[in-house]
C-alpha cells in the first residue's frame, strides 16, 4: 500500500484508490460547466478529489474513485459478467480410445512447457476468471460469486470502463444533449480524461527475485523487452490491463505474425531454388553468351546499340524471382490467404469463449455531438431505446455520400496525376542518365532512372499520405455519421482507399503498362510527340516491379517505425526535461507522470491496423513477382509487437479497457485483398513475367515440340526466338545491318514486316488462357478451404451449449442452497426442492 500511495494510486486519506483521472486548466473560464459536471457525478455515487499539478501550477488533476455499492449497482446494470463457480469439466460418455488421445496431448504439452517460445506461466497472476464460470452479476444473488476481496473483485479495467460509462452520460447543463465527458473536452471544458496506469513500468528490484510490483512492470520484463522478441504473447495479462479490444488487435498481430513463417520459408525455398539453378538456366546462357547481338537503341539521342550479354546479370537477378517455382508459390499464397483468415475466425472464437464475450452485446452507442448540433431540430423515435433523438433524411444522407464518393474519386485521380509525372521524369530523365558522366550510371542508367523514380515516388507516397488523412478527416466529418463506430468505419474504409492507391499505383503501372505501347523501332509511340515511351530492360520488366516493391516496402516500414516509437520517445523526453528544469528534488506522482506521457492515437487501433492491412496487400498482391515479401513482413511484425508493445506500456497513456469480439472493419477488407492477390498475381504471371512465352515456344515452337523424348533442352533457342530484327538503315544513324528488340513482330524482309506474328497471337490466347483457369482454380480451392474450416470448432460450440446449461443449473441449486441456509436460521423446515 505504501508503494502504491506514493505512486499517487490512491487518495490522500491512503484507502481510497484512484479509478480515473480528469484534467483541466485553472485558467479556462467554463467552471459553471465543471462545477455542474462534478455534482452530477457526486450525486451518481462517485468521489472526486482535487489536486494541482506539481510541474505545471495552471493544471488540475481530479481523481475519481467509485466506491463499492456503485461498483455493483452500474455492473449490474451493464450485466457484466463476474466469476462464481469454479469451472468442473465432465468426461462422462466419452469413449475409451479418449483416454490414449489425453495421453497424446499430455505429452505434447510436456514438450510445450520446455518449448523457449513458451512464456513461464509462474511468472504471471493466476487469472480468476478464465477458471471459473460466469453470470450477470446480480446484487440479490451477490452471494453466488465468489467475493474473495472487495478490492480486486471487479478488476482495474472494468472499473476503469464502469467510470467512463458514467462520465459519458453524466450532464453538465440542462438539456438532452448536454451530456457527457467527451462534449466537455471539445468545448475545452476539460482537456484530458483517462484511466491511471498501475505504476511505474520499471523497478529497482529484480523481477525474478521479487516479482512484479504490478501488472505494468509485468508487462514491460516479460513482453514490452526486445528479450521478449521470440516469445508468446501473455494475451490474457494484455486484455485484463488494456482490454479486450487492444487484446484483440495483439492476438490478430500476433496470429497474422506466425502465419508468416510458413510463407517466409515457401518464398525463401523459391527464391534460393532460382539462385541454385541460375547458372543452369537456359535464358539466362543463351543471354551471356549473346556476344554478337546487338539491341535496338532504347532512347532516341544518347543511346547506342548495346550488347545483349551486358544485360546477363539482370538476366541472372530476373531468373531469381521468375523461375518455375513462381507459379507454385502465387496459388501457394492464395491458399495461405485463405487458411489465414479462416484458421483467424476460429482462433478469435476461442479468444471471445476463453474472454467471456460470447453473450456480450455492444452497448447502444450515444449520438455523436456533431451530429445532434446538425439534426436536432428533426426528431424520430429511436426503436430500441424509446426515446426521440435527432434524425438525418435520406436526401440529406444521399447528397453527403454523393460528395464525398466525388471526393474520394478526385483524390485517387491526384494519385494517378502523381504517378503519371512520375511516368514524365523517368521519361525525361532516361536520356540524361544515358549521356552521364560517370561511367557506371551511363552503363547502367536504365536501373539508375528506375532507382531515383522509386526514390522520389515514395516521397511523393509520404507526403500525400499526410494530406490524405487531413481530406479523409474533412469527407467524413462532410458525411455527419451518427455515431463513434460509423465515424471510425467511414474514415477508416477512406484511409485504406487512400493510401493503399498511392502505395500501389506505381507498382501498378510498372506491373501491366510499363513497356506495354512502346511501338517499335522507327514507329515508337511518343508522349505529348515528344517523349519516347520507356521500354523493359532486355531481360524484361521484372525487375523493375522487384526493385519498386523492395525499395518501397522497406523505406515504409522504417518510416512507420520511426513514427510509431521514434516521435513518441522524443516528445516525452522533451516533456521529461520541462519538468526536470523546472522543479527541484519534488516526486511526481504515477498520475501526473501519465498527464506528461503522450495520449494515445485520438483513431485508436486505426493507424495500427491500416499499417499492418497495407503491409498484407504488399505481402499477397504481388507477391508473384517478389517472394521475398513475406519475409520482409515476418521480421518487420517481429520488431512490430515490440514496438506496439513498449509503446503501450511505457510511451502512451493508458487506453479506455474497450470491450471487443472482432477486428471490426478490417476483416472485410482482409478478404477483399485477398480476392484482389488472386486477379493480380494471375495478371503477373500471365503478362509481366516471361513464364507464357517460354511456355508456348516450349510445347510450340522450341525443339521438343513434335517430339516424344524431350533428350534436349525445350528452351534452347528461346532468347533469338523471342526478339524481332530491325533494319538500322531505317533509323538513320548512319548504320547498316539489323538490330534485336522485344517483340514477336515479322522481319523487315518478310512481306508483312514489322506486323505481328502468329506466335504473337497464340501467346496472347495462351495469356487469357492462364488467367481464366488459374482465376478458377484459385478460387475453387479458396471457396472449398473456406466451406471445410467451420469459423467456430466443433467441440468449442458443443462446450459452449454445455456450459450455459450448467451455469443455469448452478444458478438454481446456489439459489436453492441460499434459501436453505436462510430457512436453517430462522427455524423453518428446510426443503429440497424448489417451493
Amino acid at each position: 500500500m505504501n508503494y502504491i500511495a506514493s505512486s499517487g494510486l490512491l487518495f490522500k486519506d491512503g484507502k481510497k484508490r484512484i479509478d480515473y483521472i480528469l484534467v483541466y486548466r485553472k485558467t479556462n473560464i467554463q467552471y459553471d460547466k465543471r462545477n455542474t459536471f462534478e455534482k452530477n457525478l457526486r450525486a451518481e455515487g462517485l468521489m472526486l478529489e482535487k489536486e494541482p499539478a506539481i510541474a505545471n501550477p495552471d493544471i488540475m488533476f481530479i481523481k475519481i474513485h467509485i466506491p463499492w455499492d456503485t461498483l455493483c449497482k452500474y455492473a449490474e446494470r451493464l450485466n457484466i459478467r463476474m466469476p462464481f463457480r469454479k469451472k468442473c469439466y465432465y468426461t462422462d460418455g466419452r469413449n475409451k480410445s479418449m483416454g490414449r488421445v489425453q495421453n497424446y496431448f499430455k505429452r505434447i504439452k510436456k514438450w510445450m512447457s520446455q518449448n523457449p517460445m513458451v512464456l513461464d506461466k509462474s511468472a504471471f497472476p493466476e487469472l480468476e476468471e478464465s477458471d471459473c464460470y460466469t453470470g450477470p452479476f446480480s446484487r440479490a444473488r451477490i452471494h453466488h460469486f465468489i467475493i474473495n476481496n472487495k478490492d480486486t473483485f471487479f478488476s482495474n479495467a472494468t472499473r476503469s470502463r464502469i467510470v467512463y460509462h458514467m462520465l459519458e452520460r453524466t450532464k453538465y447543463e440542462n438539456g438532452i444533449s448536454k451530456v457527457g465527458i467527451r462534449k466537455l473536452i471539445n468545448n475545452g471544458s476539460y482537456i484530458a480524461a483517462f484511466p491511471p496506469h498501475e505504476g511505474a513500468y520499471k523497478s529497482s528490484l529484480p523481477i525474478r527475485t521479487h516479482g512484479p510490483q504490478n501488472n505494468r512492470h509485468l508487462l514491460y520484463e516479460r513482453w514490452a523487452c526486445w528479450g521478449m522478441w521470440y516469445k508468446h504473447q501473455p494475451l490474457d495479462l494484455i486484455r485484463l490491463y488494456f482490454g479486450e479490444k487492444i487484446g484483440l488487435y495483439f492476438a490478430w498481430l500476433g496470429w497474422y505474425t506466425g502465419m508468416l513463417i510458413p510463407a517466409a520459408v515457401v518464398g525463401l525455398c523459391v527464391f534460393f531454388y532460382g539462385l541454385v539453378t541460375m547458372n543452369g538456366s537456359q535464358v539466362s546462357q543463351e543471354i551471356c553468351k549473346a556476344t554478337e547481338v546487338f539491341m535496338c537503341p532504347l532512347c532516341d539521342k544518347n543511346c547506342s546499340l548495346q550488347r545483349l550479354n551486358d544485360s546477363c546479370i539482370y538476366a541472372k537477378v530476373t531468373y531469381l524471382f521468375d523461375n518455375g517455382g513462381t507459379v507454385f508459390f502465387a496459388i501457394f499464397m492464395a491458399i495461405w490467404a485463405t487458411v489465414f483468415l479462416e484458421f483467424w475466425k476460429r482462433r478469435r472464437s476461442i479468444l471471445t469463449y476463453t474472454w467471456d464475450l460470447i453473450e456480450w452485446e455492444e452497448e447502444e452507442e450515444t449520438l455523436r455531438p456533431q451530429f445532434e448540433a446538425k439534426y436536432y431540430k428533426m426528431e424520430i423515435v429511436n426503436p430500441i431505446t424509446g426515446k426521440p433523438e435527432p434524425h438525418q433524411p435520406f436526401s440529406d444522407k444521399v447528397t453527403r455520400l454523393l460528395v464525398s464518393v466525388s471526393g474520394i474519386f478526385f483524390m485517387i485521380s491526384l494519385v494517378i496525376t502523381a504517378v503519371f509525372a512520375v511516368v514524365v521524369y523517368r521519361l525525361v530523365v532516361m536520356e540524361q542518365f544515358a549521356s552521364f558522366k560517370w561511367n557506371f550510371i551511363k552503363q547502367h542508367w536504365q536501373f539508375a532512372t528506375s532507382a531515383a523514380a522509386v526514390c522520389i515516388n515514395f516521397i511523393i507516397i509520404m507526403l500525400l499520405n499526410l494530406a490524405y488523412e487531413k481530406i479523409a478527416y474533412l469527407l467524413t466529418n462532410l458525411e455527419c455519421p451518427r455515431t463513434e463506430s460509423e465515424w471510425e468505419n467511414s474514415f477508416a474504409l477512406k484511409m485504406f482507399l487512400f493510401q493503399f492507391v498511392n502505395l500501389n499505383s506505381s507498382i501498378f503501372y510498372i506491373a501491366f503498362f510499363l513497356g506495354r505501347f512502346v511501338g517499335h523501332p522507327g514507329k515508337y509511340n511518343k508522349l505529348f510527340d515528344r517523349w519516347r515511351l520507356e521500354e523493359c530492360h532486355p531481360s524484361g520488366c521484372l525487375i523493375d516491379l522487384c526493385l519498386q516493391m523492395g525499395v518501397i516496402m522497406f523505406l515504409k516500414q522504417i518510416w512507420n517505425n520511426f513514427m510509431e516509437l521514434g516521435y513518441p520517445l522524443i516528445q516525452n523526453w522533451w516533456s521529461r526535461h520541462k519538468i526536470k528544469r523546472g522543479v527541484q528534488d519534488a516526486s511526481i506522482p504515477q498520475w501526473e507522470n501519465d498527464w506528461n506521457l503522450q495520449p494515445m492515437n485520438i483513431h485508436g487501433l486505426m493507424d495500427e491496423y491500416l499499417e499492418m492491412v497495407l503491409q498484407f496487400g504488399f505481402t499477397t498482391i504481388f507477391v508473384a513477382a517478389f517472394p521475398l515479401a513475406p519475409l520482409l513482413a515476418l521480421l518487420n511484425n517481429i520488431i512490430e509487437i515490440r514496438l506496439d508493445a513498449y509503446k503501450f506500456v511505457t510511451q502512451w497513456r493508458r487506453p479506455l479497457p474497450a470491450r471487443a469480439t472482432d477486428i471490426g472493419i478490417w476483416l472485410g477488407i482482409l478478404e477483399g485483398i485477398g480476392i484482389l492477390a488472386v486477379i493480380t498475381n494471375a495478371f503477373v504471371i500471365a503478362i509481366t513475367s516471361d513464364y507464357i512465352p517460354r511456355f508456348v515456344y516450349e510445347y510450340k515452337y522450341g525443339p521438343c515440340a513434335n517430339r516424344v523424348e524431350q533428350n534436349e533442352n525445350c528452351l534452347k533457342g528461346y532468347v533469338n526466338n523471342s526478339l524481332s530484327f530491325f533494319n538500322l538503315s531505317e533509323l538513320g544513324i548512319g548504320k547498316s545491318g539489323y538490330c534485336r528488340y522485344r517483340d514477336y513482330r515479322g522481319p523487315p524482309w518478310s512481306s508483312k514486316p514489322y506486323e505481328f506474328t502468329l506466335q504473337y497471337w497464340h501467346i496472347l490466347a495462351a495469356r487469357l488462357a492462364f488467367i481464366i483457369v488459374f482465376e478458377h482454380l484459385v478460387f475453387g480451392i479458396k471457396s472449398f478451404i473456406a466451406y471445410l474450416i467451420p469459423d467456430v470448432p466443433k467441440g468449442l460450440h458443443e462446450r459452449i451449449r454445455r456450459e450455459k446449461y450448467l451455469v443455469q443449473e448452478m444458478m438454481y441449486e446456489a439459489e436453492l442452497e441460499h434459501l436453505q441456509q436462510q430457512r436453517r436460521k430462522s427455524g423453518q423446515p428446510v426443503h429440497h426442492e424448489w417451493p
